[in-house]
């Protein structure tokens, strides 16, 4: 009988410490604060007015707020904090997304394009960062423009235009880290169909989702 009841004691007191530990879990993750999470802006390009290239299946516009919808949630899946210029079809001047980001005290920027050509063969991704900067600044947005151009390639199969110095607004003029990416050529026959597609923004999103996860992870590091 004594045997018995002791068993009967340890049962219950293992059912009763799972959940306890399980709450503490849950209870450590959720008291990070939320200031202490990194800050990504996140700017969808065009806007409103400004519809950039567009065919017969798809618009700049609605491709860049799509993808940049998907971007955040992933990003914020992954503990990072994410302010958007924009989260619906309204025109944002760049003066005010540059004041946004600036105003900040984000990590870095991320402004996403799709392409256009009068060469309706060339496709593929590119990422644009400015090298005209500081010294500091523009290594660290060609380091972020390399691990987003190879996360993105990994996650699309498309082919690789590369890493290369612009003097867009919008990555000239913020103060952190910043990156223009250009996701695909709407001109182009064989990408706008992937386009048209909203699984595979979804994997382009995802692709400078884990290409932001690599460049932070370099920066605690180093």
């Amino acid at each position: 009988m004594g045997r018995l009841l002791c068993f009967f004691v340890l049962f219950f007191s293992l059912l009763s410490a799972a959940p306890t530990r399980h709450l503490h879990r849950a209870k450590t993750q959720a008291s990070i604060p939320q200031h202490a999470r990194p800050l990504v802006i996140l700017d969808a390009g065009h806007g409103g007015s400004n519809e950039g290239a567009q065919n017969h299946l798809v618009m700049e516009k609605r491709l860049t707020l799509t993808t940049t919808m998907y971007l955040k949630k992933y990003l914020e899946e992954a503990g990072y904090r994410v302010i958007l210029t924009r989260s619906r079809d309204v025109f944002i001047p760049l003066p005010r997304r540059v004041a946004i980001a600036n105003n900040t005290k984000a990590v870095l920027f991320v402004s996403v394009h799709y392409n256009a050509s009068h060469n309706h063969e060339v496709k593929g991704l590119e990422v644009f960062y400015y090298q005209e900067g500081g010294a500091k600044r523009a290594a660290a947005s060609k380091l972020l423009a390399s691990n987003i151009l190879s996360s993105m390639l990994h996650q699309t199969h498309a082919e690789s235009r590369g890493v290369k110095a612009g003097n867009f607004h919008v990555i000239r003029e913020t103060t952190m880290p910043a990156v223009l990416v250009e996701g695909g050529f709407i001109t182009n026959r064989e990408e706008s169909m992937l386009l048209h597609d909203k699984k595979y923004l979804a994997r382009i999103a995802r692709g400078i989702a884990h290409g932001v996860e690599k460049y932070m992870k370099t920066l605690v590091a180093s």
